[in-house]
């Protein structure tokens, strides 16, 4: 059953499905389909990711193509073939693969194993858990440190775990939104800097760039929009900075919703961190208004929440305006 683009009855299933993540999140016993890409990738990854530069990035190219368009065939193959069967079913696989391309709860989850532990002075916990989602050590990190780095993941997955394919999911439904994960799945393989994947993931880091590019700057605007009217926060002159301070980052989307929590908590992000001993220096988001500490985590939760809500409410007057000129 295929859905119209920016149709009340696709915002009604995006958000149906967005209900079920915040309430079920990724039960262990379902299959979830970003595994299976990414299996799909490491496969293609080992066959084709040798030669000479040029050829690899040739064989980059042809990798995006064929995971992004392979899973959106495969989703749309699947929902129309059920359609054909039973259009209430399609409607019902369609419900759960959108479920299954959001991670509000875990998000949530993961910021919040660390703040426990953390809040109950448990720092090799709170190490461990931060340990889990981040790339940087954390053998060493103090309160601040823990809190900071879970901040970040908070604020800088929003758009890739929840802002981002909503926006895909409202254009396109579900194969939409899987496509989108797909492009998410093949950055965080292959799509960062190294000898290995320089060349053979170029193509993969520059799609996702360019699908993110306006969900981050979205989500931004609805952060800000949802602290001034509901969830609270350093609203003044948050916006402004936020345009200033994002191009700093060195991922051209990642800065936006950092820069946003970062002033909205009045604590500074980004800085000194440490990768396998080897420190790394990253522009400085926000200004330090107060010390960070365990309670900024879930305030960037909720921050979380306030902006894929202000995205729904952003999004909403695009259908409605689609409905009156169809």
């Amino acid at each position: 059953m295929t859905l119209d683009p920016l149709s009340w009855e696709l915002l009604a299933l995006v958000a149906a499905a967005l209900a079920i993540d915040l309430v079920l999140g990724d039960p262990a016993w379902l299959p979830h389909p970003v595994v299976g890409i990414g299996r799909a990738i490491a496969r293609l990854e080992r066959a084709w990711n040798h030669g000479p530069a040029e050829a690899r990035r040739r064989r980059g190219l042809w990798l995006a193509a064929v995971v992004v368009g392979g899973t959106w065939a495969l989703a749309w193959g699947l929902l129309t073939v059920l359609a054909w069967w039973s259009p209430a079913l399609s409607l019902a696989a369609e419900l759960v693969l959108l479920a299954t391309a959001f991670a509000t709860r875990g998000l949530a989850q993961a910021a919040r194993a660390v703040a426990e532990p953390l809040g109950q002075g448990d720092l090799p916990a709170a190490r461990r858990a931060l340990g889990g989602i981040v790339g940087r050590d954390t053998d060493t990190l103090d309160e601040a440190g823990l809190s900071r780095g879970a901040v970040e993941t908070v604020a800088e997955n929003t758009v890739d775990g929840i802002t981002a394919p909503l926006c895909w999911a409202l254009i396109g439904g579900a194969p939409l939104a899987l496509a989108y994960k797909a492009v998410n799945t093949l950055d965080s393989m292959v799509g960062y800097r190294s000898p290995r994947y320089e060349d053979f993931g170029r193509a993969s880091a520059r799609l996702d760039d360019a699908v993110n590019w306006v969900p981050a700057r979205l989500t931004a605007l609805a952060m800000w929009l949802a602290a001034r009217l509901v969830v609270g926060g350093r609203t003044q002159g948050a916006m402004a900075a936020t345009r200033r301070e994002a191009p700093r980052h060195p991922s051209p989307n990642a800065g936006w919703p950092e820069a946003m929590v970062a002033h909205l908590l009045g604590v500074q992000l980004g800085g000194l961190n440490h990768y396998e001993g080897r420190p790394s220096h990253r522009a400085v988001l926000g200004r330090a208004r107060e010390p960070l500490k365990v309670s900024h985590i879930e305030r960037a939760i909720r921050h979380m929440h306030g902006g894929w809500l202000g995205v729904l409410a952003l999004l909403a007057p695009l259908v409605l305006l689609r409905e009156w000129l169809a």
